[in-house]
């Protein structure tokens, strides 16, 4: 993923914020021989404090053999995306037929060492992580060994920690555009309305005011 410094995060704790709050991904594994990535979508539980995700898959997955074969895997988390339109990105002045179109997304890609888990009482542990972090109003049985309804469905699924070793964060919302064509996409996205046009706008705008405090930091 090519970051250019205008896209990048400005601290950890851009991409944690996040990242907190977008908990589906895929996880990618470097295929066996002759074999093509074996790549999965999940839910995960992110932990900023250990660094660590947490997260499972049904024992017949077969994802697992390529894990095995090598524990270095990626997450990647793709959300807030919009497409901007030729005539947006005109400059001032410019035609709007000339302008180019572009992307605005986030992305985060984890570099990761997995670790499987398969003693019961581990695994238990590790949903009762996922689920206080899914549902933490609760409203759910306790999980253990030997507890029902959980106990006899811990056999069919593995667990996995994954232990973050390395992040790539991008938040490519035309931070290097001149403030004007900014304050105009974004009311353009107001307009537009668009699936996730909110969202895409709510980073532009955070990225922009966090700019020009800078600026004015520096001045």
């Amino acid at each position: 993923m090519l970051i250019h410094p205008w896209d990048a995060a400005r601290n950890d704790a851009e991409w944690q914020n996040w990242l907190a709050v977008h908990d589906f991904g895929q996880l990618t594994a470097n295929g066996l021989p002759g074999e093509p990535p074996a790549v999965q979508p999940l839910h995960f539980a992110y932990d900023a404090g250990s660094g660590d995700i947490s997260t499972h898959l049904a024992r017949p997955n077969p994802i697992w053999p390529a894990v095995e074969a090598d524990p270095v895997v990626l997450l990647s988390v793709v959300d807030d995306y919009a497409f901007i339109p030729a005539g947006w990105q005109a400059a001032d002045g410019v035609p709007p037929e000339q302008g180019v179109p572009t992307s605005y997304y986030a992305a985060v890609q984890l570099t990761c060492v997995a670790h499987l888990v398969d003693d019961p009482a581990q695994k238990a542990a590790l949903l009762r992580r996922q689920l206080g972090h899914f549902q933490p109003e609760g409203g759910y049985a306790h999980v253990a060994p030997g507890e029902e309804p959980y106990g006899r469905m811990l056999p069919g699924i593995r667990g996995l920690r994954l232990e973050v070793t390395a992040v790539r964060a991008k938040f490519k919302y035309g931070s290097h555009k001149p403030e004007s064509l900014q304050e105009r996409t974004s009311e353009r996205l107001a307009e537009r309305a668009g699936p996730h046009d909110a969202d895409a706008r709510a980073h532009q705008l955070r990225r922009l005011a966090a700019t020009r405090k800078t600026e004015c930091g520096a001045g």
